[in-house]
């Protein structure tokens, strides 16, 4: 009998096991260049890194970047259609995978491009409108009208890109007191203390921190500890490291670049992430480089190359690497693809497995829970 319970509880192990490394992949898209319906809803398996498609939102306009709520009952996402741009709510049900609009209210800014959420708050990112919009979220997962609107002001000395502000991303420090916005029009990082409960003085601004003049911020990513920020800028692919202390200030530790030295070709740094376990970090160029560039961070938090990779595609705006670190997967605006790498969790080095899901105009990809 004892051997019997044993196989039993073996069995069980195994199948908890399996399931556990099933996850659901969400990828927002954009709507106008190819036929998409929004959202769509994968559901990937971190073992093999074989996926299925599960659902999809339903004419949504180019719901690109995407936020999943902590219950994992809502995803949040930004409507980039110029000056009639909105921000949505969906509810989500992670099983099914069915995705439905509950909502959505005016941006109030041209070309929303990133958004956060908590349990009091949506805060998007205007790119073309230089602004930043703050909504409150109701009981059933809706969100107000705009309760605020932050306006930025200022230009950078590349006429072309930076001729005003531009806010490229926001993002909430890991105890939750500020949030971060990266503005690529004005070469600042700006900080804000963060007030969820408030009605219309949700953000505050405490200061900002200049980089490099002609550099444009594009995102930016906090190291597993908390206690280092890296920043990855747009325009000439600049990639900076800051000490982070947190009364919400940082310094400036070290500047590299994560385009080739011998590149001739055109670059525009994308995406930042760091690996699960918090050793290696991961960064894109969507330009003619089409790379992911692979670091390995180290205790002190300074970062060292250890390869670049072509993404198999062009334009790599977004990637993410699912919950287990077995894999990463890029997502590519113009190839209409996403391509699916193993990702060795030793050496963090990144191998093409010849998988790839075909999708209209990939954008922004977010993993969450079944």
């Amino acid at each position: 009998m004892k051997r019997m319970y044993l196989i039993l509880f073996s069995a069980l192990a195994v199948i908890s096991s399996k399931a556990q490394n099933k996850f659901n992949l969400l990828v927002g898209t954009y709507t106008n260049t190819c036929e998409s319906k929004g959202i769509y809803v994968y559901e990937f398996n971190a073992d093999s890194g074989d996926f299925q498609l599960k659902n999809s939102s339903e004419n949504a306009v180019s719901p690109s970047y995407l936020s999943v709520s902590a219950d994992n009952k809502f995803v949040y996402a930004v409507n980039e259609n110029g000056n009639q741009s909105t921000v949505s709510a969906f509810s989500y049900d992670s099983k099914t995978g069915k995705i439905k609009l509950i909502n959505k209210n005016d941006a109030l800014g041209a070309d929303p491009c990133h958004l956060i959420n908590d349990s009091k708050n949506v805060i998007a990112a205007n790119y073309s409108g230089g602004n930043i919009a703050v909504f409150k979220k109701n009981a059933d997962g809706s969100i107000t009208e705009v309760q605020q609107l932050i306006q930025h002001e200022g230009k950078g000395p590349n006429e072309a890109r930076q001729e005003k502000a531009h806010v490229h991303m926001v993002a909430f420090s890991p105890d939750k007191k500020f949030v971060f916005a990266n503005d690529l029009g004005q070469d600042k990082v700006f900080i804000y203390k963060y007030n969820p409960a408030s009605a219309h003085e949700i953000l505050k601004l405490k200061g900002s921190v200049d980089v490099k003049k002609g550099s444009g911020p594009r995102h930016l990513t906090f190291s597993k500890d908390g206690k280092y920020v890296y920043l990855l800028q747009e325009l000439d692919g600049t990639l900076t490291t800051f000490g982070y202390n947190k009364n919400g200030t940082l310094k400036l530790l070290k500047e590299t670049n994560i385009i080739p030295k011998d590149f001739k070709g055109a670059n525009s740094s994308a995406a930042i992430k760091i690996s699960p376990d918090g050793k290696f970090l991961y960064v894109s160029d969507r330009g003619d480089v089409n790379s992911i560039t692979v670091y390995t961070i180290l205790k002190d938090g300074s970062i060292t190359k250890i390869g670049q990779v072509s993404t198999q595609g062009k334009g790599p705006r977004d990637f993410a690497i699912d919950p287990s670190g077995k894999f990463l997967l890029v997502g590519h605006q113009y190839t209409n693809d996403i391509i699916i790498f193993k990702r060795d969790k030793i050496t963090g080095k990144l191998t093409y497995t010849g998988k790839k899901i075909e999708l209209c105009s990939p954008v922004g990809l977010v993993f969450t829970k079944i």
